[in-house]
């Protein structure tokens, strides 16, 4: 277990770790008490018992993921024979406030199933690997890696699909199409009320937000790859008065299309391809040789 004291200087980065651990076996069992920080703990083998501020009592088994919130009483421990695998992190910062809005952090649900602990695991133990002592970057690289465990999280939590949310998918694959919100709900046999739900557990936003998030990415690739003019890309990305389009472009980016593309504009040869490079080859120069 490694403990730290950010600066205040880190803290305005708005994350930062105050601990890490990873431990096994046996273990004591945790509280009562109360924090005035976050932890996540991550359960990957074996399992135990959880109980909340209202003592009830809840069954763990791995893998599974514990959030321990500020200000609310928790007290738990693994199986008194068998013991368990965990591995925790303590974190604080203004930025939780927006992650627990986003639905990365879920204060009412303090016992999250996941459906593999292999990703937050990793991210662990790259906390871990930072913490070495004399290490001149530690609140940065701890705080970076936080950020990092939330979103193996949120990607490992039982209830969604490795391929992601369903419905997520399908207003992704419908996003262009000059839908209302009520008309992408009836394609799913479901009220508004009910799709906006989904969204919201699902992405952390309404579902006029998630879909204006990708029409103005696609908006902006278009403006800054092609010569097309601005009504044909707002076309091409679900709006058909371009007025519309270039206020609420302005409005949400912060600048107009057309100086959108005068500052990111670039023509490329033979167009852009959409297909993602492999992380592990990466497209590259040939090599001339000598």
């Amino acid at each position: 277990m490694r403990y730290f004291t950010p600066s205040p200087v880190h803290q305005r980065l708005g994350l930062v770790c105050l601990g890490v651990g990873l431990q096994h076996g046996t273990l004591p069992t945790v509280g009562p008490r109360t924090l005035d920080h976050h932890v996540a703990v991550v359960v990957s083998a074996g399992s135990g018992w959880f109980k909340g501020a209202d003592g009830r009592r809840t069954d763990i088994t791995a893998p599974a993921l514990i959030w321990l919130t500020p200000g609310t009483a928790h007290h738990y421990g693994p199986d008194p024979v068998a013991g368990w695998d965990e591995s925790f992190v303590d974190f604080s910062g203004p930025a939780t406030t927006t992650y627990t809005e986003l639905g990365y952090i879920e204060p009412d649900r303090p016992v999250v199933p996941l459906s593999d602990a292999t990703g937050p695991r990793a991210a662990i133990g790259r906390i871990a690997c930072a913490a070495r002592r004399g290490n001149p970057l530690l609140e940065v690289e701890t705080g970076a890696a936080v950020h990092e465990l939330l979103v193996a999280l949120r990607r490992a939590r039982a209830d969604t699909a490795p391929d992601g949310d369903p419905v997520l998918q399908a207003l992704a694959r419908d996003a262009f199409q000059p839908l209302s919100v009520a008309e992408h709900a009836a394609r799913h046999s479901m009220t508004p009320a009910e799709l906006r739900t989904a969204v919201r557990r699902g992405a952390g936003c309404s579902p006029k937000d998630y879909l204006l998030g990708i029409r103005l990415g696609r908006a902006k690739e278009l403006l800054a790859a092609t010569e097309l003019p601005v009504a044909a890309v707002a076309r091409r990305v679900g709006y058909d008065d371009p007025a519309y389009f270039s206020r609420l472009f302005t409005r949400r980016v912060g600048t107009a299309p057309i100086r959108f593309r005068e500052q990111q504009g670039r023509t490329v040869p033979g167009g852009w391809s959409n297909q993602i490079p492999d992380p592990e080859h990466p497209p590259t120069l040939p090599t001339r040789a000598t």
